[in-house]
């Protein structure tokens, strides 16, 4: 097999690329924040600790093994041969990052995306375990998302691996696409929070004995929408730098990026308004809120190869699908997700996927780190889709049981549910000693319940 060769960034390209990594923390900082204000007010300190522990942790995991499995385009791999076609399975790069700075502007900057794209998809399920997951468990698990889940479904998309190389061996369009992480990130960190919900179960009091799911909103709407308002500059600039780094597109591409991206959130806003609005008769700021995540999210996967009107459809359909599965996702499968992690996510990450199918111009060029001899793609080839749904089957068929797998069994050896007493008082209390707001009165919804 002839190693694929990364893609080769000139100068100015470099420059707005490391530009657009240094804003994606904010994507962080947004998530957090929406994540403390979905949740109850005496589990806010933990919360947002939380989320910082995570961000940590999720990096020593990267340095130690995440980016040698991950590993980048034209670098070392364990490749098996399937008559006569490459499997290309998992990088092997040399731990703990070693020899990074002679591989080249390129190598350096994916390593660094790398790192904080791990670190984000280690953050989403934070919203899934809210007021009931231990620190200590928070940490063990995103240790296991950093370290493993996300490397190895990484290397698949974005090190060359075989989801990336489809298009090669098998004339399925492009290969697997996904630009901005809607499946690399979002989709892994959105399947992984529904391992961990069903792991821990719902927090007392949210099911009534007649399984009838029970309203527990979140404590703080305007930390809600204005870490809504954070994630949109965060999500500009992953989109962006995965386009340049994973897509070969150049400093042009970025405004089409940004206007696409908004119009995606914007458009999942507009839908989560009016279906809220239909459903319940006023607006629901948490919804809405969710919607705009979805929106955000489904944008990531095509966002550099549509039009905008596509983009406000993508979103339009994101923010319904959104709304509509955090009922779903309460009601019937009896899951709580407080934050509404896997609806945004998961669900809002595969239709983007999906959708990446559906209208994606693709240029001939380079798309998945990887250079092309097919011609450019309209929107619709049946080739692309094809690989696109394969990328769905294996999210739903090899990430999601090998989360639940992984924290399963970290649930044998190290309990993830915090005991009844620490979820009565408050995870801000019982874990931390100290409330996140001391000069108020915090309402505890379980002091009735026994």
């Amino acid at each position: 097999m002839t190693p694929l060769e990364p893609v080769a960034l000139s100068d100015s390209t470099s420059a707005v690329c490391i530009a657009c990594i240094l804003l994606v923390p904010f994507t962080a900082a947004g998530l957090s924040i929406i994540n403390v204000g979905l949740g109850r007010s005496r589990s806010a300190g933990h919360q947002m600790l939380s989320s910082l522990l995570v961000i940590s942790v999720a990096a020593f995991a990267y340095l130690f093994c995440g980016f040698a499995w991950q590993g980048f385009a034209g670098g070392p791999a364990h490749v098996i041969f399937m008559r006569g076609k490459p499997w290309d399975w998992l990088g092997a790069a040399p731990f703990f990052l070693r020899g990074l700075e002679s591989r080249g502007i390129s190598s350096a900057l994916v390593a660094w995306l790398g790192l904080l794209s791990a670190a984000l998809a280690a953050l989403i399920p934070v919203g899934s375990g809210t007021d009931r997951w231990r620190l200590s468990a928070v940490c063990a698990s995103s240790a296991l998302l950093a370290g493993v889940t996300y490397p190895i479904f990484a290397h698949w998309v974005w090190g060359g691996g075989w989801l990336s190389q489809l298009g090669t061996n098998y004339g399925l369009g492009h290969g697997f696409l996904d630009v901005g992480g809607a499946a690399t990130i979002q989709s892994v960190g959105g399947l992984t929070a529904l391992a961990i919900a069903w792991i821990l179960g719902p927090r007392r009091g949210k099911y009534a004995p007649d399984g009838m799911p029970t309203a527990l909103p979140g404590h703080n709407a305007v930390l809600i929408l204005f870490g809504c308002l954070l994630a949109l500059l965060g999500w500009t600039a992953l989109n962006s730098a995965g386009a340049i780094l994973f897509a070969g597109a150049d400093a042009r591409s970025i405004p089409l990026i940004a206007i696409n991206t908004i119009l995606s959130g914007a458009g999942a806003a507009a839908a989560a308004t009016i279906t809220t609005r239909m459903r319940f008769g006023k607006p629901d700021a948490s919804l809405v809120a969710n919607g705009w995540i979805g929106g955000l999210v489904a944008s990531s996967a095509g966002g550099a190869f549509i039009v905008p009107a596509e983009a406000v459809v993508i979103g339009f359909f994101a923010g319904v699908l959104v709304t509509l599965s955090v009922e779903w996702i309460e009601s019937r499968l009896s899951v709580d997700d407080p934050a509404g992690a896997i609806s945004a996510h998961a669900v809002g990450g595969l239709w983007g996927i999906f959708a990446a199918g559906i209208f994606a111009r693709i240029p001939s060029g380079r798309i998945g780190a990887m250079a092309q001899s097919s011609p450019g793609i309209g929107s619709g080839d049946a080739g692309q889709m094809v690989a696109q749904l394969i990328g769905i089957a294996t999210l739903v068929g090899f990430v999601l049981p090998l989360a639940y797998g992984l924290n399963r069994l970290l649930d044998r050896f190290h309990h993830q549910r915090v005991a009844r007493e620490g979820e009565r008082q408050g995870m801000d209390l019982y874990e931390l000693g100290a409330g996140a707001y001391p000069e108020f009165i915090t309402h505890s919804e379980d002091s009735t319940q026994r």
